[in-house]
């Protein structure tokens, strides 16, 4: 959907939200809003950077991997502004598979996901650096 589809005064959160209530079973929804709307209020008030949020298993609650990764494309879109964006999932050798939010043309470029795997991979190793740092430390490891 362009920009001019949109309707006037609509945000482009607003329209997906619209469309996924119209497609998801209802309780699948409301689980997606249970999860999206503490931090669709958090970007509206611009206090993100104090909101810790993660959609993976260990953090997820018992969430459909559907439900979860429909609510990173709702926070995608209200940090974008963009409808086309995609959940995509990159094989990483040292951590396995990772599900990613990116847009459509970057989704569809592999020398673009190999440097986003480079990235993770690069990042995965910082982390467990500096884990294998705290712990020596005797500091805490969950970084």
């Amino acid at each position: 959907m362009n920009e001019p589809e949109l309707p006037p005064d609509g945000r482009p959160v607003d329209v997906y939200l619209g469309l996924l209530r119209i497609r998801m079973e209802s309780e699948d929804y409301e689980q997606l809003l249970t999860v999206v709307e503490p931090v669709l209020q958090a970007i509206d008030e611009q206090r993100l950077p104090a909101l810790d949020f993660a959609l993976d298993e260990s953090h997820a609650g018992g969430l459909s991997q559907e439900v979860r990764d429909e609510a990173a494309l709702v926070i995608a879109t209200a940090v974008t502004g963009r409808l086309d964006n995609e959940v995509i999932e990159l094989e990483i050798e040292e951590t396995g598979p990772v599900r990613v939010v990116t847009d459509s043309a970057t989704a569809s470029d592999p020398v673009r996901l190999g440097e986003i795997a480079d990235y993770i991979r690069e990042r995965q190793r910082m982390n467990d650096e500096l884990r294998g740092i705290a712990e020596v430390s005797n500091l805490p490891t969950d970084i």
